[in-house]
């Protein structure tokens, strides 16, 4: 990998339990490594100990919090969006231009190849040449950031009809390629990859899921700590509704149908990120002269 880039996994009270790290070794990634823990965590020493100091960046989270719209007023700080925020200002400091944001319990990586209409995933085992691939691509565009696709971003079907490929997915969640030059900040104390990629979508900020890459996390508050803590005190729905706080011409609050039935936020995307017209719509009529008005 290049020397400006690295991987930042972002992780709160899991020193000895951070699966990320190893899938990232497993998948054959073997470039730079660092992880993002607040001032907060008790659990501070163990990962000083256990990754040494050089490779554990620590971050004031009362001063990131106080630079940032959490959209509550619970003066709760167990979120992930802090640590977000905080990775502009240390890859700056330690001389990286280019990172990825993890969060810290992946447990695969796999590539998706599309084959006659149909998604066929493998498991990833050069990971360089995949970060390498996309690093060159958002380097290429003027994007925000991007993000690997997730399982669900394929529950479906490739195809909407015969020749509508339906994966253009205007969003980032969970994992973001971002670059210290082209900074933004997120928002909202849950729910802060939705905040944000609507937000900033709708003043014209491009974020994209790429869909040749997915990771697979362990399920949603199945591990104790970071910000499953704060999601069991205040629920669902106070997590979806700040989406809807921070975009209401555009999100508002409906009911997952699955094996897990919940409240979810559902986005209007026609109202949400600004639309660019096919040239078919032009019109062929020129514009008057000024002599002729």
């Amino acid at each position: 990998m290049e020397a400006d880039f690295a991987i930042f996994i972002l992780t709160h009270g899991r020193p000895d339990n951070i699966k990320t790290l190893a899938t990232l070794k497993k998948c054959g990634y073997t470039g730079k490594i660092y992880f993002i823990v607040d001032n907060e965590d008790k659990t501070l020493e163990k990962y000083i100990i256990r990754y040494g100091k050089e490779n554990v960046k620590v971050f004031n989270k009362k001063e990131i919090a106080d630079s940032v719209d959490e959209g509550n007023n619970f003066d709760e700080r167990r979120t992930i969006t802090h640590a977000r925020n905080a990775c502009f200002q240390i890859a700056k400091e330690i001389g990286i231009e280019y990172f990825v944001q993890l969060d810290d319990d992946y447990t695969s990586f796999d590539y998706r190849l599309f084959i006659n209409e149909r998604v066929m995933p493998g498991y990833i085992k050069n990971l360089n040449k995949y970060l390498q691939n996309m690093l060159t691509y958002y380097k290429s565009c003027d994007f925000r950031s991007i993000a690997f696709s997730q399982g669900g971003d394929f529950i479906g079907g490739l195809f909407n009809g015969k020749d509508i490929y339906r994966f253009s997915k205007r969003k980032c969640m969970n994992s973001f390629m971002c670059s210290t030059s082209r900074p933004f900040q997120f928002v909202g104390a849950m729910n802060e990859d939705v905040n944000t990629y609507t937000t900033l979508g709708s003043r014209g900020g491009i974020f994209l899921t790429i869909p040749f890459v997915s990771l697979t996390q362990t399920a949603t508050q199945s591990q104790k700590s970071g910000i499953t803590d704060m999601y069991l005190r205040y629920g669902t729905y106070c997590k979806a509704f700040t989406t809807v706080m921070m975009q209401p011409s555009s999100v508002k609050i409906s009911m997952m149908r699955s094996s897990n039935p919940r409240i979810h936020h559902s986005i209007r995307w026609q109202n949400t990120t600004p639309m660019i017209l096919d040239e078919k719509h032009k019109k062929n009529n020129p514009k008057p002269s000024l002599a002729s008005t």
